[in-house]
C-alpha cells in the first residue's frame, strides 16, 4: 500500500490490513515508526538475498540467478524504496554494503568472463538493478524465477537478435 501511496495514513494502513488503527499504534508509536519498521525489513531481506546468493564463492552464473532471483522476491514483497530511509547513516551504510557485494560480483562476473570487459565504469552495477526492477514490477505475472530468467538473460545476451 506505501509503495502505491507513501503517504497513505495509518487508518487507511489499518483498515488494508483488517485491523483497527488503535491495534497498528500499539506495536508503532508513529507513522515514521511503522515505515522505519518497513525499511528496517527490506534493507535486512536485501542483505539475506545477497548471503544467499553466495556471490564470493558460488559459480557465477548461478550466484546472478539467485542473487536475481532473490532481489525479485524482496522487490515483489518488500515494494517500498530505501532511498527515503538514506538519510540514516546506519540504513545508508547497510544498503552500500550490500551494493559493494554486488559491485565486486560483479567485477567477478567480469574477471571470469562472465561479462564484457570494456564497458564504462558501473555500467553493469547501474543497468542490473534496473532490469531487476522492470521484471520485478512490470512482469509479476511470471514467478521469481521466471523473472529472474529473463533478466539473466537479458543482462547477458542483450535484445537484439
Amino acid at each position: 500500500m506505501l509503495a502505491g501511496d507513501p503517504g497513505a495514513s495509518i487508518a487507511s494502513i489499518a483498515a488494508q490490513a483488517g485491523v483497527d488503527r488503535r491495534t497498528v499504534y500499539r506495536r508503532f508509536a508513529s507513522r515514521e515508526e511503522l515505515l522505519a519498521a518497513i525499511y528496517e525489513a527490506r534493507l535486512t531481506a536485501i542483505e539475506g538475498a545477497v548471503e544467499d546468493a553466495r556471490l564470493r564463492e558460488a559459480p557465477v552464473a548461478v550466484a546472478l540467478h539467485r542473487y536475481v532471483e532473490n532481489i525479485i522476491g524482496v522487490n515483489r514483497t518488500w515494494p517500498v524504496d530505501l532511498a527515503r530511509m538514506l538519510a540514516d547513516e546506519s540504513v545508508r551504510a547497510r544498503r552500500d554494503a550490500a551494493a559493494h557485494e554486488v559491485d565486486l560480483f560483479l567485477q567477478r562476473a567480469t574477471d571470469e568472463s562472465l561479462l564484457r570487459p570494456g564497458l564504462p565504469q558501473g555500467w553493469a552495477s547501474v543497468l542490473l538493478p534496473e532490469l531487476i526492477n522492470l521484471a520485478s514490477h512490470r512482469q509479476a505475472h511470471l514467478g521469481p524465477g521466471q523473472a529472474a530468467d529473463l533478466v539473466v538473460d537479458t543482462f547477458l545476451r542483450g535484445v537484439g537478435a
